[in-house]
């Protein structure tokens, strides 16, 4: 049954790429990175409860389990090649396969990755998929390089997806918010939108970029951390979606937007001089930018109200041991 499942998943992630000389069926691939590149390899592991809801739909996990991966590869300004996949079930379920590698294939066909390899085995509802992509020499964008005075972005909208999470657990079908809301806001949850396009426009422009998974000042934090440098965020700032707005109050969107997580999209610093052509470009490649701080002299992240005062926040962000 195992050799079954696998064939399945093989059958229907098939991608050739000239660069994959042996892929799935022996003890390993055999792959071709292009000359004068270096190798990017990122790694997340999805497990049922604790990234996404039990009744989350096999091809919506299938989607995010390679989509959480390609935006770690987005952050570092890589471009997707090659993804690994290790499925951990209950039992050996036939149609759960067929569904979560249906959405497995159709964002890896988006970006033109190949599944290379990986494994399947007995055990609670368990995905883990590394990604591999490319980088010209030195390129890579890192969370160590942001500076005194630089400008801090994000791309798209935050909140969404912490939003979506809520909807079978706290009630908020009854909220003001309309059935269209809801559903964009799950939407955002189950199919995050790896931002890839937006990483290649950062390339050689971003001073330091990192991708908001578990929670915006969390995740700022390791950008500060990381270049030894302080980053103040302006609350009024954070770009919200019509649905957020919609479904929120202003406390409680905060909440969401900062500390929430599971947005996946970029947040960069940027010197001033490169605010233009870079939203320009970003605007071409259809990944809208926010800018929303600025990079200070210090430490750590400061979350600040229209008058410059410190908001302050129980937590930062997703603690995965907490």
């Amino acid at each position: 049954m195992e050799f079954d499942l696998i064939e399945l998943v093989r059958a229907r992630c098939a991608l050739a790429r000239a660069d994959v000389r042996v892929g799935i069926g022996d003890d390993g691939a055999v792959l071709a990175p292009p000359a004068g590149h270096e190798l990017v390899a990122v790694t997340d592991t999805l497990v049922e409860h604790v990234h996404f809801p039990v009744a989350t739909r096999p091809e919506d996990i299938g989607w995010k389990s390679l989509a959480v991966n390609l935006s770690d590869l987005a952050a570092m300004g890589a471009t997707p090649a090659w993804a690994l996949l290790a499925l951990t079930l209950p039992a050996p379920d036939r149609d759960f396969v067929e569904r979560f590698a249906e959405g497995f294939a159709e964002l890896a066909a988006q970006h033109g990755v190949a599944l290379v390899g990986g494994d399947t085995t007995k055990g609670p509802l368990t995905i883990t998929v590394s990604a591999f992509g490319f980088v010209p020499p030195g390129k890579a964008l890192l969370r160590s390089g942001a500076r005194a005075g630089d400008l801090v972005f994000v791309t798209g909208t935050l909140g969404d997806a912490a939003a979506g999470l809520r909807f079978p657990f706290e009630g908020l079908f009854q909220s003001p918010a309309s059935a269209e809301a809801c559903d964009a806001l799950r939407a955002r949850l189950d199919r995050p939108s790896p931002r890839i396009a937006a990483g290649l426009v950062l390339r050689d422009r971003a001073s330091a970029c990192i991708d908001v998974s578990d929670g915006l000042l969390a995740d700022v934090g390791h950008v500060a951390r990381a270049s030894g440098v302080g980053i103040d965020i302006s609350a009024l700032a954070l770009p919200a979606s019509p649905a957020l707005l919609q479904a929120f109050g202003a406390p409680e969107r905060l909440a969401l937007q900062t500390t929430g997580g599971d947005d996946y999209e970029l947040a960069f610093t940027l010197a001033p001089k490169h605010e233009g052509i870079v939203l320009h470009d970003l605007a071409k490649a259809g990944c809208g930018a926010t800018r929303i701080g600025r990079v200070v002299a210090g430490a750590g992240v400061r979350l600040l109200d229209a008058q410059g005062g410190e908001i302050a926040t129980k937590r930062r962000g997703w603690e995965h041991f907490a």
